[in-house]
């Protein structure tokens, strides 16, 4: 069964886009792991502070082999972008 992610970040003011354009790099990595689907980060049209991830990966397997990957990776490129507010995670199964 697929999983379905949706991870939304709140960018400091004015940031979003920069959050965004830090973040490439590391997607375009995840792109190329085992059962990814997409990864895709997306800023808010009305709310460039908003800025979502979504992610779709073939099996909760896959997913969990990539989530050892990222704690690995060490600090996130987007920190200096992110406002001290914690991402929400919504999993879905599909």
């Amino acid at each position: 069964m697929a999983v379905r992610l949706i991870v939304t970040f709140t960018a400091l003011p004015g940031k979003g886009a920069d959050l965004a354009a830090a973040f490439t790099p590391v997607a375009m990595e995840v792109q190329k792991e085992k059962g990814c689907e997409q990864y895709e980060m997306f800023v808010g049209g009305q709310s460039p502070e908003t800025v979502v991830l979504l992610e779709r990966w073939t099996t909760a397997a896959d997913l969990d082999v990539h989530a050892e990957a990222m704690r690995a990776r060490g600090p996130s490129p987007t920190a200096q972008f992110r406002a001290d507010v914690p991402p929400t995670v919504e999993r879905f199964e599909v």
